[in-house]
């Protein structure tokens, strides 16, 4: 792990962040700046925001620099990444973003009061989510994202998990796996209580079901979720998706 300059360290003196709110990061040259620029008001109410980047071979980290209080170096692998993140978080409250995932736009300090308002009494949680893009069916594939988490107690990364630190580690954090690595996640933390499910939207990138098409993407996440619910490994499933792609 490498930690490059660029951001406020806490020192002896210096509260603990009210939230840590963690983004993994690779090769996201074209949208990481815009992204982490949204955010930079947070920082100023007691947030602390910590990249972590995957090995971009892109500008990414550079044009990270500057707008994370950490940008730590990480071995690939968005579920090693968001672990270390969480290591070296100085909140007891954990946010995890991803880089193509936006809290509400206009309202992101609401939706962090209602992520530390939420786990004043639960362990964990995750938000709605809508997806943006060209595609007519994404209004209706957010809809049923939404109502099958409401159903099933399973968060996935696009929706932001937000948890308790000291759960998440209980909990045995991200499992070490290629796919589903937020599937598993919440599956053990379901195991303690459902999840927090907050009815404000987080907006999610919806390239790639514009990129691949909405109706053979569900059909393919459909088909690993499926497999990997009878036990097929995660690291042959990821080959299966990456194929498909």
């Amino acid at each position: 792990m490498q930690q490059l300059p660029g951001g406020r360290l806490l020192s002896s003196s210096n509260p603990a962040p009210r939230l840590s709110l963690i983004m993994p990061m690779l090769n996201e040259a074209a949208g990481i700046q815009a992204a982490l620029t949204l955010l930079q008001p947070l920082r100023e109410t007691g947030v602390e925001i910590i990249l972590v980047d995957g090995g971009s071979s892109d500008e990414s980290v550079a044009l990270a620099t500057g707008l994370a209080d950490r940008i730590l170096i990480s071995e690939p692998g968005r579920a090693r990444q968001m672990n270390l993140g969480a290591q070296h978080a100085h909140s007891p409250v954990l946010l995890f973003l991803h880089a193509d995932t936006q809290l509400p736009p206009g309202a992101e300090n609401a939706a962090i009061n209602s992520v530390l308002d939420a786990l004043k009494t639960r362990h964990w949680g995750r938000f709605d989510i809508r997806l943006a893009g060209k595609s007519r069916w994404l209004p209706v594939i957010s809809q049923l994202m939404n109502l099958r988490s409401r159903l099933s107690g399973i968060a996935t990364g696009d929706q932001a998990i937000f948890v308790r630190r000291d759960t998440f580690f209980a909990a045995g954090s991200f499992p070490d796996q290629p796919l589903m690595e937020d599937i598993e996640l919440s599956k053990r933390l379901k195991n303690i209580e459902p999840p927090a499910s907050l009815a404000t939207q987080v907006v999610s990138s919806g390239r790639r079901w514009d990129q691949f098409g909405a109706f053979p993407t569900i059909c393919l996440m459909w088909r690993l979720r499926y497999r990997y619910w009878r036990g097929v490994n995660a690291t042959q499933l990821a080959k299966e998706y990456r194929n498909a792609r």
